[in-house]
């Protein structure tokens, strides 16, 4: 018996993606990108005297467009992307929010996520992409984005970790239905296919 060998490559994985949605998705990886060191900013004001990490209570606002991009282009894997190359750009370029080679866990951790929820709850749960999966989407992104930060950088006492999982759970869940509201805004006014 002749066993064959499988193997997975990037081309074989982006096959499925059309042109039109690798430009979506590089688009959400480069406004996530565009927007974090000024929401990183702005929360830092709030988050650095109840000393939480300024992610988690800003995370929503950019890792919206994780949800986003599964959103408009309907494909297990867009928000992987997402994180993915926003990972390349921070290593690459050194902007802020980069984490060094620990970016490519730091990052992607988030889309897969999205993605995997995604899956579990349009597939398995056979749900619709709605408002509460956008929401659901949105937590999912940044609560595992903040446990990602924390083992790569913070590693916090337990209670610190639970009320930082608390503020990014909140944030994460407005940032989700941000993507949702967005979504709707492209979707009736014809912005995407």
């Amino acid at each position: 018996m002749i066993v064959k060998k499988h193997t997975i490559s990037a081309s074989a994985i982006l096959k499925k993606f059309s042109a039109y949605d690798l430009i979506i998705i590089a688009i959400m990886a480069a406004i996530g990108i565009a927007i974090k060191p000024i929401v990183a900013s702005v929360t830092h004001v709030i988050s650095a005297p109840l000393m939480i990490p300024g992610g988690s209570l800003a995370g929503g606002l950019y890792m919206m467009w994780l949800v986003l991009a599964f959103a408009i282009t309907g494909k297990y894997g867009s928000a992987t992307l997402v994180g993915l190359i926003q990972a390349i750009i921070v290593m690459l370029t050194g902007v802020p929010g980069s984490h060094g080679l620990m970016s490519l866990f730091s990052y992607v951790a988030p889309g897969l996520a999205v993605d995997i929820l995604m899956l579990l709850l349009l597939v398995l749960c056979r749900r619709d992409f709605d408002r509460l999966a956008s929401f659901l989407a949105g937590i999912a992104a940044n609560v595992m984005g903040t446990l990602a930060v924390n083992v790569i950088f913070f590693r916090l006492p337990p209670l610190f970790l639970a009320l930082t999982i608390l503020v990014a759970t909140l944030s994460g869940g407005i940032g989700g239905a941000i993507a949702w509201e967005l979504y709707r805004v492209i979707k009736k006014y014809r912005l995407v296919r």
